[in-house]
């Protein structure tokens, strides 16, 4: 199973942050519908056959260890964790990083920002979805059906990347390019916030980190946009006036 470094891979995006003057034009992806058609990206930039590596074949070694890992980790849980994941499993948009932000934050206020939080919740959620189709990984509670999840209705080859996780790491990465100095935090709230994918059973360890590493893969490609660029720009004057962030 291979694991990255997220936080290591978040200093890279925002060391690597200065702007790019190629450009990658728009498109879609195949079959999706119009409001989920990409914004600045296009289907090469978020390929998962190129991206990402296979997930762990069903019935191998790797994939018993992914699936005893998660029934531990649900075995462990406190109440307070479990309703935490729920909230998690409830939020799967930019506020779940509110309260690491600044006590107080509402992106939603904040018209320059929310714009570039919907392009990367966009882009990210179709990359998302994307390696979903190829990979067509069986969910945990799948495989097992002891396993209850909080996500009862979710489709069962659905598994790899989770899409939660992947919007998560996408959204954290972006506003540390934003806010360098709460980098640290924002990552680890995405850490947290891809275990709670777990603590409901809905995915396995492997697959948030598979979206860590498609998170940086999506986030990275943005940043070479001279349009996203500027939208980073309105987004980082409005965080300062705001004081959320001094940098």
């Amino acid at each position: 199973m291979f694991r990255p470094t997220v936080l290591l891979v978040a200093a890279a995006i925002v060391v690597g942050a200065a702007p790019a003057f190629g450009q990658t034009p728009a498109g879609a992806m195949n079959g999706e519908k119009p409001h989920k058609a990409l914004i600045y990206l296009t289907p090469a930039d978020i390929d998962p056959a190129r991206l990402l590596p296979p997930p762990p074949a069903d019935g191998s070694t790797a994939a018993q260890a992914d699936l005893s890992a998660v029934k531990q980790i649900m075995a462990a849980r406190t109440p307070e964790r479990l309703a935490r994941a729920r909230w998690d499993d409830e939020h799967e948009d930019p506020s779940a990083f509110n309260a690491t932000l600044g006590a107080g934050y509402d992106v939603k206020a904040m018209p320059a920002t929310a714009a570039v939080m919907q392009i990367v919740q966009l882009d990210a959620g179709i990359a998302a979805s994307a390696a979903k189709r190829l990979f067509a990984r069986k969910r945990p509670w799948a495989v097992d059906p002891s396993i209850v999840t909080c996500d009862p209705n979710d489709k069962p080859l659905t598994s790899y990347p989770s899409g939660h996780a992947t919007m998560g790491y996408a959204v954290a990465m972006t506003y540390a390019v934003l806010a360098p100095e709460k980098a640290q935090a924002l990552m680890a709230r995405a850490a947290d916030y891809a275990t709670s994918r777990e603590v409901c059973g809905a995915h396995y360890g492997s697959d948030t980190a598979a979206s860590a590493a498609l998170s940086a893969a999506v986030v990275t490609a943005l940043l070479k946009d001279p349009r996203f660029q500027a939208k980073l720009q309105l987004a980082r004057s409005e965080l300062r006036a705001a004081k959320v962030t001094a940098q």
